[in-house]
């Protein structure tokens, strides 16, 4: 297949394009850079040129392509409403231009917005909270109207994904951590992340791209929840920095604007999505990874 990629230079992309490659597909990644087109050059994939809020050329990119995967998002989180309102833009012109193909478009959305119908863990047929809640579901009510028009929309949900260098949203945990001079996890730290290693998760992608059923909802979770205890450890360790729980209501003393999401216990399941597309990680999993990593990385 024609594979047109945005995010191709980011985290995920770096992952997916080889594995995208190596399964035989011709991926055409989008690069807003000389330096992105130059790593897309050298992994063997043919370069667009152009940045994902460009809704002309995602357009031109997307009607040549046999199939889409949208993996490109604004992580800054100081103006997530209006990152999320463009990520709406961007899936609604990927669907127009794949509309009436049965061309597959994969978007890409997170765990945490699924709300658990029985108030266990999170699971593939659970809905979401509307962007009027969290301006994040923008992603998926723009999948949910494409889909209703019959185009074959696939919704990636992403736990925590990881390797050595990065951990995503662990990150802020880190920073924190150096800032303050210990490492801090609230109450008994039961609460859980969902995990998957980037390798697992490209192949997911691709597993999906290839095989996957319209209007689905994939979780690419490895590991249904790591506990935030855990991971506190882990990072301690790493910066040889003291760890220590705090109340819920300390919590914004240290975590700031941080507070409610380092509360949450977000834990995740993966089950339907093995079970319907034969995945099966392999990949180490995150406490591994954080163990191994480079705590002097910037």
């Amino acid at each position: 297949m024609r594979v047109f990629l945005t995010g191709a230079t980011g985290f995920i992309g770096s992952y997916l394009v080889p594995e995208l490659i190596s399964a035989g597909h011709h991926v055409v990644g989008l690069s807003r850079s000389d330096t992105g087109a130059e790593a897309l050059n050298r992994a063997g994939a043919e370069v667009f040129r152009g940045d994902v809020n460009d809704l002309d050329r995602l357009r031109i990119a997307a009607e040549a392509a046999d199939g889409v995967i949208h993996a490109a998002f604004n992580h800054d989180f100081s103006n997530l409403k209006q990152h999320s309102e463009n990520d709406r833009s961007v899936i609604e012109t990927l669907g127009q231009a794949l509309a009436g193909s049965q061309r597959p478009l994969i978007i890409t959305s997170g765990t945490g917005l699924a709300r658990s119908k029985t108030g266990g863990m999170a699971t593939e047929t659970d809905g979401y909270g509307t962007s009027a809640e969290y301006a994040r579901a923008a992603t998926e009510e723009a999948a949910d109207v494409l889909i209703a028009n019959g185009v074959r929309v696939m919704v990636m949900r992403l736990p925590q994904v990881h390797d050595i260098h990065r951990q995503g949203r662990i990150a802020e945990h880190i920073r924190l951590a150096r800032q303050k001079g210990w490492v801090a996890y609230i109450g008994e730290g039961k609460n859980r992340l969902p995990a998957a290693h980037a390798t697992d998760v490209a192949r997911l992608y691709r597993l999906a791209l290839e095989a996957g059923l319209s209007g689905a909802r994939y979780h690419a979770v490895a590991e249904e929840g790591v506990a935030l205890r855990d991971i506190a450890t882990a990072i301690g360790a790493g910066l040889g920095a003291p760890v220590r729980s705090i109340t819920p209501e300390a919590a914004s003393d240290y975590y700031g604007s941080f507070a409610q999401l380092a509360m949450a216990d977000l834990a995740a399941s993966g089950a339907l999505t093995r079970h319907q597309l034969g995945w099966t990680p392999t990949g180490p999993d995150l406490l591994t990874d954080l163990r191994n990593k480079d705590y002097g990385e910037a």
